[in-house]
């Protein structure tokens, strides 16, 4: 009887916990450093997303998608004015517009007309030519943030846009070239064997923009605030340039310390606007030109537009991002 008591006090044993109720389930995954994660990436032929290619190679990709950048160009230039009612008018109107106003304000009322023979051809070639530089260097600080969606939805070589916007540009001012040569014309400057110099001029002023225009895109890609500030430094880079009045009488004596005079001169905005003045205008000399001219514009071209295209390319992966 007792040994049977017993027996029934005793209380049933604790089932045994489940094996894998004590096991979490990550520490049954590999562990990994991070050299044997980038050899297993590659064993396996993965590569980095969005990863920037050698330079190259992306040259390569660009001229690959050369018809994409001429057909979204012409497409941007297109669309620009589709809704306006006078449309593309308007790439004519706008430097008209304002070189009539600067012919009011500076040739009339400032009377900077006075040292300048044939002022109205030489005012209208300086706004055309300022306005392809501005609208250029504009265009690129909206040339990432202002296509967000295609940069994150398709892979493609970044610095397709603002080459392609850069291209826009210079679609307008050829569009636009037909006034000029009207007003040219009507102010009593036919054409001459000069005016092929304008086309060496466009093409040294076209790259010089396009490097420009890179800079400020991946500025402005990681800066959003530099768009806001672009506006004021072309009002101050324009008033520095010439458009409205004589660099060379400006730069006559010693009025102007020789510093200034020389970075004055050395104005890449100014010496594609004289360029083209030299070029198209009968009475603007030779004498009127800085030394050197020609070698000085082709050294900005080449080390804005090579740098430009460099420095935009090393960020690469980082466009869209963030």
């Amino acid at each position: 009887m007792v040994s049977q008591t017993t027996a029934s006090a005793t209380p049933p044993a604790a089932p045994a916990p489940a094996v894998t109720d004590a096991v979490p389930a990550h520490a049954l995954l590999p562990v990994y450093e991070p050299g044997e994660l980038a050899a297993l990436a590659a064993r396996h032929g993965l590569t980095v997303s969005g990863a920037r290619p050698p330079l190259g190679a992306y040259i390569r990709q660009l001229w690959g998608r050369r018809h994409f950048i001429t057909a979204f160009a012409t497409a941007k230039l297109t669309a620009q004015y589709s809704q306006a009612k006078l449309g593309q008018i308007w790439q004519i109107m706008t430097p008209l517009l304002n070189a009539t106003v600067y012919y009011f304000i500076f040739g009339v009322l400032m009377n900077t007309k006075r040292n300048v023979e044939d002022f109205v051809p030489f005012l209208v070639t300086g706004v055309f030519i300022w306005t392809f530089t501005s609208s250029s260097i504009t265009a690129g600080t909206r040339a990432i943030s202002g296509n967000l969606g295609l940069v994150r939805a398709l892979h493609f070589p970044r610095a397709s846009l603002p080459i392609a916007l850069a291209l826009q540009q210079l679609q307008q001012l050829l569009f636009s070239l037909g006034a000029l040569v009207l007003i040219l014309i009507g102010f009593g400057q036919f054409p001459r064997p000069s005016w092929l110099l304008a086309i060496p001029a466009l093409f040294l002023q076209a790259v010089f923009n396009t490097g420009v225009s890179m800079v400020v895109a991946r500025l402005a890609a990681r800066t959003p605030d530099i768009a806001q500030l672009t506006p004021f430094v072309l009002r101050t880079w324009m008033y520095a340039s010439g458009v409205m009045w004589s660099m060379d009488s400006l730069l006559k004596g010693d009025r102007v310390p020789h510093v200034v005079k020389v970075a004055l001169e050395c104005n890449p905005a100014a010496l594609f606007i004289d360029l083209m003045r030299f070029s198209l205008i009968e009475s603007f000399s030779a004498s009127q030109l800085p030394p050197h001219v020609w070698a000085i514009a082709a050294g900005w071209a080449l080390v804005c537009g090579v740098g430009g295209f460099v420095y935009f390319w090393k960020a690469e992966e980082l466009y869209g991002r963030g």
